[in-house]
């Protein structure tokens, strides 16, 4: 495949990206003649980047995709090379590997590393590290344009992981990624940052370590979080789940770990800044929260929301709920019946209080994922009664 797959005229393109100089003569005749008659320049077409690419960083190639191309990005670390991205339909993706794009002080538009912009764009296999801006408020993505999906992508030592603002027609997708060490330790940055959009849904990420912040805060009208892990460490990180404006969530199947030195005693908070959305309904189902302070609370709820607690295991001290819940099939529990709790796997030990003890739940809020380490989901199986936690006794 050439490095431009079903592109003509490319004269055009390296002028350019590379200014009015004449075409190298790297570049072969048969990829720089002009094109067939019967060829249609608006089909979508492949950008290569890298190191021996004609396209040697992804910012060259934001300037040159159109609708609906998609750009591959040779593993390797990209060091001060930020990208506004306006095109629609757009996918990019690290090929053999992550490619890791690194701030080293620069910032696209003073927001982020990558300024996403038009709609409907795919990010896999991507890092994005070290955006810092001088509000205080830089992303690996700003996210900017109508609907997001982001899979198997690191985010990590930046004062956002993802950022997006308010748009109600946006649907925003994270799987199979990991976000740590995200936040400008003012609280007022996170991991993952998620804005009034229409959904978000998470599933199969790993969060962990965010700097004072939230590990996850999200504003979204629909709110679907199942089947991860969502862990401070030893860091000084805020809620593990803010949904600070409720709306309807699900919180399903995840493991979270509040540390030692959270600076906020609740694991998740629903409705905390005000219930503004139409749907004031939260439902947290087999769910396995671990509680690592002196004290605090597991799911702590507005006034004025249904909220359903259904099947949670709980590990360490603090209180259930604080403000209206349905709970039915919670257990606290200890370490005992865990395969490793010191290293943060819950799976459940034969013989563990849990196994065949959950209660019935409609099927739209059932956990229906399990995590993986370190940053993967599979199927929750059916065996007989549903167990209490995160995961299904094999």
């Amino acid at each position: 495949m050439p490095e431009v797959q079903a592109s003509r005229g490319l004269a055009a393109v390296v002028g350019l990206v590379l200014g009015a100089a004449s075409i190298p003569a790297s570049i072969p005749a048969s990829v720089a003649a002009p094109a067939p008659a019967a060829y249609d320049d608006s089909a979508p077409r492949t950008w290569h980047v890298g190191p021996t690419r004609t396209l040697t960083v992804p910012s060259q190639a934001a300037a040159v995709a159109r609708d609906g191309d998609t750009v591959l990005i040779d593993a390797g670390t990209y060091s001060g090379d930020v990208a506004t991205w306006t095109q629609d339909d757009l996918t990019l993706r690290g090929e053999g590997g992550r490619a890791h794009l690194r701030a080293d002080g620069q910032d696209a538009q003073g927001k982020a590393i990558w300024v996403i912009a038009g709609d409907r764009t795919t990010v896999d296999r991507i890092e994005l590290s070290g955006a810092a801006v001088v509000d205080r408020n830089g992303a690996g993505i700003r996210q900017e344009g109508t609907g997001l999906t982001v899979t198997r992508s690191w985010f990590h030592d930046n004062e956002n992981g993802i950022l997006t603002g308010a748009d109600p027609a946006s649907d925003i997708v994270i799987r199979g990624s990991r976000f740590f060490r995200n936040g400008a330790g003012d609280g007022y940055s996170h991991n993952v940052y998620i804005g009034a959009v229409r959904s978000l849904t998470v599933t199969g990420s790993w969060l962990s370590g965010a700097d004072t912040g939230h590990e996850l805060k999200s504003r979204a009208a629909r709110t679907t979080i199942v089947g991860n892990r969502i862990s401070d460490g030893d860091s000084t990180a805020s809620y593990s789940i803010d949904l600070p404006n409720g709306g309807r969530a699900l919180v399903a199947g995840n493991v979270v770990v509040q540390g030692p030195a959270s600076e906020n005693p609740a694991v998740v908070s629903y409705g905390a800044e005000g219930l503004t959305h139409p749907s004031r309904t939260l439902w947290v189902v087999n769910n396995t929260f671990v509680n690592q302070r002196s004290s605090g609370t597991y799911v702590a709820v507005a006034e004025g929301a249904s909220a359903h607690l259904r099947n949670n295991l709980l590990v360490g001290a603090g209180d259930l709920t604080s403000g209206p819940a349905d709970a039915r099939g919670n257990r606290r529990v200890g370490p005992a019946g865990f395969v490793a709790p010191g290293s943060e796997d819950f799976r459940l030990r034969p013989g563990s209080p849990a196994v065949n003890r959950g209660v019935a739940v409609p099927a739209r809020w059932r956990a229906r994922w399990e995590y993986v380490a370190p940053a993967r989901q599979v199927r929750r199986p059916v065996a007989g009664r549903v167990d209490l936690g995160a995961f299904e006794l094999r």
